[in-house]
């Protein structure tokens, strides 16, 4: 205690700064001299005062540092200079970035367009160039009397099945999506922009559909194609439109060449084209039933990925049974025009169709890859009891 008491004694008293700048204040307010007071910055506690008092004049001159004023001052025109200056910098960088934009689209696009053109190019090397496997024939064989007829599905209407349709339906289902998705807020996050311009969400989903789709009927015509061209089966109308002769100058209306498989021949073909001596050997498969199925059946998997209208709950599976009967009929045409066998008819619908659900599903996006649900389950009966001691242990 009495050390306490001492260093109290001994320790000098100091009036806090707060009430110091109040009596100064005060004794300023009540002087009656004249007084003149020079304020050159609001009074805060970190700035340094300095009183001048002049008895003589009774002039009481204040002066307040303007050190934090000028520090943001100077503060403020540096950062005005550092974002003038960092502006086109930033500028640039934008520029840079838009650039590397547009050529990664542009390699995206450039890529997908090789590929396809990877596929697609030997199809025409087989339309122009191919040469079908050479195959004998049974001048008896009652399979190759059919007469020549002309298709039922002519080559136009085999373009709007395949083509038209499947782009038209993709078409207008992604713009309803995109629709309903603006509306609802429920649209993609993504955005694309190409050359300064933003691609809409419904142009890219039908890039990528719509790319897929080709992908898909490439391939399956190229399978066709290479079964085609290496089998080489002779369609029903074989002889009816080759009118095949035999070196001795016999025909198969000649007994002696009954019964005779017959490899060497060559084909008169009155009024036959150098085109129709040709497919005459391209029957198996069917090229237009694996291309209408491919389709066909690529937008109904597409339509039952892709369409969610609720109008009609029927209106789906209406159009899906639809596209499925066009190909079914398109199939059959050519077993009743005499173009193929059934069995040409019904390996090309296996192949188109087959083709369509492996697209759909493991290249396109259209049905998302679910979680494994083993992985999620004890592997051993020992990790299952380890599970249940760990859930013992833990509730008590």
């Amino acid at each position: 205690m009495s050390n306490e008491s001492s260093a109290s004694e001994t320790t000098p008293l100091r009036r806090p700064e707060s009430q110091l700048s109040a009596a100064l204040v005060a004794n300023v307010a009540s002087s009656n001299n004249n007084k003149h007071v020079i304020n050159i910055a609001n009074p805060t506690p970190a700035l340094a005062t300095e009183l001048i008092t002049n008895n003589d004049s009774n002039t009481i001159i204040e002066e307040r540092l303007q050190g934090i004023t000028n520090n943001n001052n100077n503060n403020n025109s540096s950062h005005i200079n550092i974002t003038q200056q960092q502006h086109p910098q930033q500028q640039q960088h934008q520029n840079n970035e838009n650039m590397d934009t547009n050529k990664r689209i542009l390699c995206r696009v450039g890529l997908d367009i090789l590929i396809l053109l990877c596929v697609g190019f030997p199809i025409l090397l087989f339309f122009l160039l191919g040469d079908p496997y050479k195959r004998g024939f049974f001048c008896d064989d009652e399979s190759l009397k059919h007469p020549f007829k002309d298709s039922t599905v002519r080559n136009w209407m085999l373009y709007i099945i395949g083509l038209v349709i499947p782009v038209g339906v993709i078409l207008i289902v992604e713009l309803l999506r995109s629709r309903n998705a603006s509306v609802s807020g429920t649209g993609s996050a993504r955005r694309y922009v190409f050359m300064s311009y933003q691609i809409p969400d419904w142009l890219v989903e039908c890039y990528k559909k719509m790319g897929v789709f080709a992908f898909g009927a490439a391939a399956s015509q190229l399978m066709t194609d290479i079964a085609k061209y290496s089998i080489g089966r002779l369609r029903p109308h074989f002889i009816a439109v080759c009118q095949p002769q035999m070196p001795d100058g016999s025909t198969c209306d000649n007994a002696t060449n009954v019964g005779k498989y017959i490899t060497d021949f060559t084909c008169k073909g009155v009024g036959s084209s150098a085109r129709m001596l040709k497919e005459m050997r391209l029957s198996f498969p069917s090229g237009h039933s694996s291309f209408t199925f491919y389709t066909m059946v690529y937008v109904a998997l597409y339509l039952q990925a892709r369409m969610n209208w609720q109008g009609s709950k029927l209106l789906r599976h209406f159009l899906q049974f639809l596209f499925i009967m066009i190909a079914w009929y398109t199939a059959l045409s050519r077993v009743s025009d005499y173009k193929h066998h059934w069995s040409d008819v019904l390996a090309g619908s296996a192949i188109g169709a087959a083709c369509a659900v492996i697209v759909a599903n493991y290249v396109s996006d259209l049905f998302p890859s679910k979680p494994n649900a083993k992985s999620y389950l004890p592997r051993s009966s020992q990790d299952v009891s380890q599970t249940h001691s760990t859930v013992v242990v833990t509730t008590n």
